[in-house]
């Protein structure tokens, strides 16, 4: 059983994000968007109060890990996400670039 204080990561679909939770407190969350087999990270953003405990890196790094298992693919267009898969290139073989048809497709996502 983890520590109350470990890191818990979950993918709350209904919300189209992943959480992270540190003890009952969500500390943070990388959004994305469904497009076919893609799954495409678009914001990523964790809490001032737990800010410098390396919790985005373990954030994203459980998302991505999970969307290997379900099968699909990533499109980073979060910054932090591109930043996170260049220092992580176990990744790389279910990363797909990001294109301006994609971030089109995003931000009419995003509108409605």
């Amino acid at each position: 059983m983890p520590q109350a204080d470990t890191p818990v990561v979950r993918n709350v679909d209904a919300r189209h994000r992943y959480e992270i939770l540190v003890g009952e407190v969500s500390a943070g969350f990388t959004a994305y968007r469904d497009r076919d087999e893609r799954r495409v990270f678009f914001h990523t953003e964790i809490d001032d109060a737990f800010a410098g405990q390396g919790l985005a890196s373990v954030l994203v790094r459980e998302a991505l890990t999970e969307v290997r298992q379900s099968g699909r693919r990533i499109v980073p267009v979060c910054p932090y996400v591109a930043k996170f898969l260049k220092k992580h290139e176990e990744f790389a073989d279910i990363t797909d670039p990001v294109t301006p048809e994609i971030l089109q497709w995003l931000e009419t996502t995003l509108a409605r």
